[in-house]
């Protein structure tokens, strides 16, 4: 990968800043596309002198699309959202991207997509993401899908998120609390985007599963958050009737969770039975236990000086 350009549409956010260490580390070039490139002018300083690239870009809009990719040797699209426009973004905008980086001749194409992707799903956010999937492959035949699972990381909103109610409610609700996740590190995800990148002739064309080595339900996924930040607040399971109610004013601003949030949770989000995921590409996917308590000593009521202490 070294001195290629890559074009990372989306790659200003969460995944897209480990895709662009990664890239950086192999020497390649960086080009960052999104409607707000100043929002990742935060990149800069992380590559080389000249190594990084931005470029306003909206996956809804072809023409800037093209330009993005205009002379990239590889693309990767990051871009995905948790509500508002699925289909402009999930479909058309992932169609976009895939025929513009057909038309500009790049050399590989990796497309992240999301485990649970089904075009049956009742969910609007896992039913796009599978039409997407079929968007890119009908332009970009031998793409590489990636399909990872609820990812973890220190800028996450998924542990993270869970950890600050931990640390601030007496009470806290659990939704779904037996609905099961198989969270992956968003840097070993990072790494397989590369390693697709980088050889096309063995994962082009492919679809890749990717999830972390442990299967944790809801609830106890909340009872190690609490172990790993030290605070011991009573967990409360809700039904699925309560669940759904607080989910119907998922519309409204600060709700906990939205309608298509709620019908995603009823179904979990592990890898399937023989897929292929990080043993592929030559990896070994890290433990969650592993590398979230440097980050999530923040939540402790002394921070560091609280002393860590893993959950057994």
């Amino acid at each position: 990968m070294k001195d290629r350009l890559v074009t990372l549409i989306g790659g200003g956010g969460f995944v897209g800043r480990y895709v662009a260490q990664e890239l950086y580390r192999a020497g390649a070039r960086v080009r960052i596309a999104q409607r707000r490139p100043r929002d990742a002018w935060f990149l800069k300083p992380l590559g080389g002198l000249g190594q990084t690239q931005f470029v306003a870009a909206d996956v809804t809009r072809p023409e800037t699309v093209a330009r993005a990719v205009d002379g990239a040797d590889h693309v990767v699209n990051l871009v995905g959202i948790l509500s508002g426009n699925f289909r402009g973004v999930h479909v058309d905008g992932a169609r976009n991207v895939a025929e513009a980086a057909r038309q500009a001749g790049v050399e590989s194409l990796v497309h992240f997509s999301a485990l649970g992707a089904d075009p049956a799903s009742d969910s609007a956010y896992a039913r796009t993401k599978a039409e997407g999937e079929a968007a890119v492959r009908e332009a970009f035949p031998q793409a590489t899908v990636l399909r990872p699972s609820t990812l973890f990381g220190r800028e996450d909103q998924f542990v993270n998120r869970f950890a600050g109610m931990i640390a601030a409610l007496p009470v806290v609700p659990v939704l779904r609390p037996q609905a099961k996740f198989q969270p992956a590190y968003v840097a070993d995800v990072a790494a397989a985007a590369v390693a697709a990148l980088a050889d096309p002739k063995a994962h082009g064309g492919k679809t890749y599963a990717l999830g972390g080595p442990d299967v944790l339900t809801m609830a106890a996924l909340y009872r190690w958050i609490g172990e790993a930040i030290g605070r011991k607040p009573a967990f409360a399971e809700l039904p699925d009737a309560l669940g759904a109610l607080v989910a119907s004013f998922g519309a409204l601003p600060g709700a906990p969770i939205t309608r298509d949030q709620w019908r995603m949770l009823g179904h979990d989000n592990v890898v399937p039975a023989g897929a292929e995921g990080f043993g592929a590409f030559g990896l070994t996917p890290t433990p969650l236990a592993a590398v979230a308590p440097d980050w999530l000593v923040r939540f402790r009521r002394h921070g560091r000086f609280a002393g860590l202490r893993q959950p057994a």
